[in-house]
């Protein structure tokens, strides 16, 4: 196309095996002018759009706009791909300087008045248009999309909703970065004596992540699959202490990464936000469109849960408490206790040791697991691919069905400096139809501690297969337009793919099958697998009451005024909640990145719980049918939830797939906490 770079990789075809981008061909210096060429062609492509003299039909409005932004979109796919999991300097730099620039061209094309007056006369005149289901879905959502961003504001209240959408923009990016840097320059050094204790998986990890950071020795890092198991097994209680406190204060450390200033404007600018579209807080803006609708719902679910969960909790802390003061700690149980007398207790009362354990769970076990689950469930088969990507541990799988091509599937599954925390799904190309069959490229992200081999905890196999299970929902996508296809449904509802797929881990065929011992390929002992699944609700409580806190506090951000302290606001909710001593939010407000590092989850960091409800209820059905692979089950799981992306209202597919919505039993069942006195 005229004006393009024709040099830049990120510009031209790409004539790589499956449409891969060619990683080896990009550099930093690439993204500026790509970003630059990229919005400038859309730009002009909206334009023409907006200004098209043709009477509007579906076609010229709705499917050109669908199709309007395609080489952003690759540029997009690839940056944003690379800045969460192996970010530089430079990529930093640029993602701060395209805050602003994207958030002011999302605002002028939903602030177009003429783009949106040709979409209303479609809407007005739906009726008559002749639209299949899924093209009348797709005009509601886009119609939505634009009253909700503020299409129907006029003069100085538009301008300033712009002005707001991109500080928030920018805000979401520092509030990141801050985060991403307090964890890449903390570390402790351990002295052979520090080792004392840890079991030979702990020890390697530390040595791999010191050689990472350069340390002379092995280290404790502020990445979860090294610092939870320190906390498990470390008998240093001083140690334990300096790498909690260091875990729970990311982005509250004072100084240019601080980032308790950042969610305090952040609050303030959503509740701005909301106030100019006419609604009485952010939350209820945010949840309008979810499957909860209202803030009331939200918190009569976790509230629910919260008084028998809070339950189970305190009666652990007394009993864990009890084993400290037998180890002759006089005082309160802390939080930096809680993992480690947690860990003694389930070993005494379940004989379930990690260390023992973990040898059964390597990485490669359980992606076969994984791979073999989805083969059983939707035929699908994996080969390995041998292409460039960003990073040597990245790797790729062609997915294909009946020799059929279905997806690209890339892991990227170590924890490294330049990754940001957690684990997470995303797509470099999304599923459509429209414009040619595109078929997805889905990249999960995880950050489990390298070692040779990689060995999981049970947490991190659970892990592993939660995020495969929103990579099913892109692969499995089969939709016309883009705006509708895989994970872009109700935030409430998008988890239910990836809870869903945790329970075939725990099926014991599977295990039976796939947890062998990584040197002698023997099974899991029969008696260790009984005692594994028989403690599934183990600490349960403990892990309730660290989420739901989480959840109420994000709730009240956004319910109400918002706070000029939040931590002050953040402390008066678990006052209220009654929240146990020795247990802490799982995302202290300074570094909780679902809610502050862009508003995808905020007021609704709840939406895990309610996909629980249905997750519990969803498995139920193949244990009625009697086989957790039940040929029937699948295919309706397939065609109403992992096919079907935003086709219809959440509500309609689980219907659809279930014949009816669940209550909240099966999730208290599932966590145990169904008969908690």
């Amino acid at each position: 196309m005229k004006g393009k770079d024709m040099s830049n990789p990120l510009l031209t075809t790409w004539e790589t095996p499956f449409g891969l981008p060619p990683f080896g061909a990009i550099r930093d210096e690439d993204f500026a002018p790509a970003f630059e060429a990229a919005l400038a062609e859309a730009r002009a492509r909206v334009a023409a759009i907006a200004g098209d003299p043709a009477v509007p039909t579906f076609n010229n409005v709705i499917e050109a706009l669908e199709l309007s932004e395609e080489s952003l979109s690759r540029v997009c796919g690839v940056f944003y791909n690379l800045v969460g999991a192996d970010s530089t300097e430079a990529r930093e730099s640029l993602q701060s300087e395209m805050a602003p620039k994207l958030s002011a061209y999302a605002s002028e094309i939903t602030n177009n008045r003429v783009l949106f007056e040709r979409i209303e006369t479609l809407w007005q005149g739906r009726e008559a248009l002749g639209l299949s289901h899924e093209q009348g879905r797709v005009l509601e959502l886009y119609r939505r999309m634009f009253v909700r961003s503020g299409a129907q504001l006029d003069g100085a209240e538009a301008e300033r909703l712009t002005e707001v959408k991109s500080r928030l923009a920018v805000l979401g990016t520092k509030f990141s970065q801050n985060v991403l840097a307090d964890e890449r320059e903390w570390f402790m050094a351990l002295s052979e004596a520090d080792l004392v204790g840890l079991p030979d998986f702990v020890i390697s990890a530390a040595r791999a992540a010191g050689e990472e950071k350069k340390a002379g020795g092995p280290v404790v890092t502020l990445s979860r699959s090294i610092i939870v198991p320190f906390l498990q097994f470390s008998p240093r209680r001083d140690l334990r202490q300096k790498a909690y406190e260091a875990w729970g204060l990311r982005g509250a450390n004072g100084g240019a990464t601080d980032n308790r200033g950042v969610a305090a404007e952040t609050l303030k600018l959503r509740e701005e936000r909301a106030k100019l579209l006419g609604y009485d807080s952010f939350a209820a803006y945010k949840l309008e469109p979810e499957m909860a609708k209202t803030p009331a719902r939200v918190r009569d679910l976790l509230m629910r849960v919260w008084e028998p969960a809070k339950r189970k909790a305190l009666g652990d802390a007394a009993v864990l408490e009890a084993m400290m003061h037998a180890d002759g700690i006089a005082g309160p149980l802390e939080a930096w206790d809680w993992r480690y007398y947690s860990e003694k207790r389930r070993k005494a009362e379940h004989d379930l040791d990690e260390a023992v354990l973990k040898p059964c769970l390597s990485l490669e076990a359980m992606l076969g697991a994984m791979f073999d689950c989805a083969t059983r469930l939707f035929g699908l088969e994996f080969k390995t691919l041998d292409v460039p990507l960003y990073h040597p541990d990245a790797r790729a799988w062609e997915v294909s069905r009946k020799g059929e091509h279905v997806a690209v599937f890339i892991g990227d599954y170590f924890a490294r400096g330049s990754k940001r925390s957690g684990a997470w799904c995303s797509d470099i190309r999304g599923q459509r139809r429209l414009g040619g069959d595109q078929r997805p490229v889905v990249v999960n992200v995880c950050n489990f501690a390298k070692g040779d081999p990689c060995l999981l905890s049970y947490d991190d196999a659970r892990t592993l297969f939660h995020e495969f299970g929103h990579a099913l929902h892109q692969m499995l996508s089969n939709v016309t337009y883009g705006f509708i296809s895989g994970t872009n449904v109700a935030r409430d509802f998008v988890e239910l793919p990836s809870q869903l797929y945790e329970h075939w881990m725990e099926v014991p065929e599977v295990l039976e099958k796939h947890a062998r011992h990584y040197e002698t390929g023997a099974p899991m002992p029969a008696d260790m697998l009984k005692r594994l699944l028989a403690a599934g609700t183990y600490d349960q409580g403990f892990a309730t009451v660290e989420f739901i806190s989480s959840a109420m506090v994000d709730l009240a951000f956004h319910e109400g005024a918002a706070p000029a302290d939040p931590m002050q606001k953040q402390a008066e909710v678990l006052e209220g909640l009654g929240m146990p001593r020795a247990i802490r939010m799982r995302h202290a407000t300074p570094h909780f990145a679902h809610v502050f590092s862009g508003d995808g989850y905020s007021s609704g960091y709840y939406s895990y719980m309610w996909s629980e409800v249905m997750d519990a209820d969803a498995f139920a059905a193949f244990e009625e049918a009697g086989d957790p692979f039940d040929p029937e089950t699948a295919a309706r799981l397939e065609k109403f939830i992992l096919s079907a992306g935003g086709s219809e209202e959440a509500e309609v597919l689980y219907t659809q797939f279930r014949g009816r919505m669940p209550g909240v039993e099966p999730l208290l069942k599932g966590r145990g906490l169904l008969d908690v006195a």
